[in-house]
């Protein structure tokens, strides 16, 4: 088992249910962890050579510039449509950046037989 893999993919994961839970939940401390958590995806990303990694380094800087500026907005004006609709827009990004690593995975178990 590669253990590199298995933590990236968790916080890819963990990305996307966190950002997940903040559209549930709508609280500061919800918003700060999912942008926590997508910035640290997007620093193991940063090492990574896949066939896609370009794409998914793309598609959580995506996530980035939309949670950090959404935190930013909640913290100065309060819950707004513009915190939701960034918020959506990083989830979006999120469920793209998981279609790239099933994607990723299938490929490799395909070059394996």
């Amino acid at each position: 088992m590669n253990w590199g893999r298995v933590i990236y993919t968790f916080f890819a994961l963990m990305s996307l249910t966190t950002t997940a839970g903040f559209l549930y939940d709508q609280s500061d401390v919800a918003l700060f962890v999912a942008a926590s958590v997508n910035l640290i995806s997007t620093l193991l990303k940063i090492g990574v050579r896949n066939l896609l990694s370009a794409e998914l380094f793309a598609s959580s800087l995506v996530a980035d510039l939309h949670l950090i500026p959404a935190f930013i907005f909640l913290v100065t004006h309060g819950y707004g449509t513009v915190v939701y609709a960034l918020v959506i827009g990083a989830l979006v990004a999120n469920v793209f950046s998981m279609f790239l690593i099933l994607t990723e995975a299938g490929q490799a178990r395909r070059d394996e037989f």
